[in-house]
């Protein structure tokens, strides 16, 4: 016989999913969507979603939260690969293929970070710094770690109506931007200042 609390908290971890699922389909639309859209969007009424969600900063802090704890999973991952620019392009296609920076770069500076989101955002430039600097001896000499964050967006940015095509041309295009930080003739231009790279944060009350 199934025990009743047990199949509550069954039920709430599959609202759950579902809800977060929702949000990133609604906010990626629209940002500035309200969490009702969310709930019709999940087929769960406003009740059960403010259970999980007290706010809508709540919910948002969840979905960046979340590909914050995938980038750092990936890096992990990577880590361990001993061939450097085998790790450097495994942590790569694992962000890419995760989609980590499309909320994340949607929704930056629209809700207050947690301390534990900062910590983690420093453990994610730390494992990223060390995954660049083992790949660092085969790339363009003027290429910096800001710059992968640059790159990440630019993946990001392909969408199209079909998921599946949008993994592939991303693949397609992440191909193309690593084949473009080997080694080669010099880059124009700067490279990003970390006040480029973070400006979308810059203005969130703290």
């Amino acid at each position: 016989m199934t025990n009743p609390v047990s199949g509550r908290k069954g039920q709430a971890a599959r609202n759950d999913v579902t809800i977060l699922a929702a949000a990133k389909e609604v906010f990626l639309a629209d940002k500035r969507a309200p969490v009702a859209a969310v709930a019709e969007r999940a087929g769960v009424g406003i009740s059960a979603l403010y259970r999980r969600y007290p706010g809508k900063e709540d919910l948002l802090r969840k979905l960046c939260h979340d590909g914050l704890r995938i980038f750092i999973d990936e890096a992990e991952r990577a880590t361990a690969e001993p061939d450097d620019w085998a790790a450097f392009e495994m942590f790569l296609r694992g962000v890419v293929e995760a989609d980590v920076h499309s909320l994340t770069v949607h929704l930056a500076g629209t809700f207050t970070p947690t301390e534990e989101m900062d910590a983690d955002a420093v453990r994610a430039g730390e494992l990223a710094a060390v995954l660049f600097d083992r790949a660092r001896p085969l790339m363009r000499a003027e290429a910096v770690p800001a710059d992968l964050t640059m790159l990440l967006e630019m993946c990001a940015a392909v969408r199209v109506p079909d998921p599946g095509r949008t993994t592939s041309l991303r693949r397609r295009y992440l191909t193309m931007l690593l084949d473009g930080l080997r080694a080669g003739t010099a880059l124009p231009g700067p490279p990003p200042t970390r006040i480029e790279v973070d400006w979308r944060w810059s203005s969130v009350p703290r």
